[in-house]
């Protein structure tokens, strides 16, 4: 669960958001993407930052007035 203050939905806090998603992406799938990368060429960073995009709404999120 992502707890949040339903007044701080600034940038910063997005893009906390977005870091805490990569990281569990990363470690989550990190290998895997790897295998992925290597075989289709592809960017690794690019592929982290959509998967984490993606990861964001399997997140439960509870506003706190």
């Amino acid at each position: 669960m992502v707890y949040l203050n339903f007044t701080d939905l600034s940038e910063e806090t997005q893009n906390r958001l977005l870091e805490n998603s990569k990281e569990d992406v990363k470690r989550k799938f990190g290998d895997s993407i790897r295998k992925y990368v290597n075989k289709n060429h592809t960017c690794f960073e690019t592929m982290i930052e959509e998967e984490a995009m993606r990861n964001l709404y399997s997140y439960t999120y509870v506003f706190n007035p």
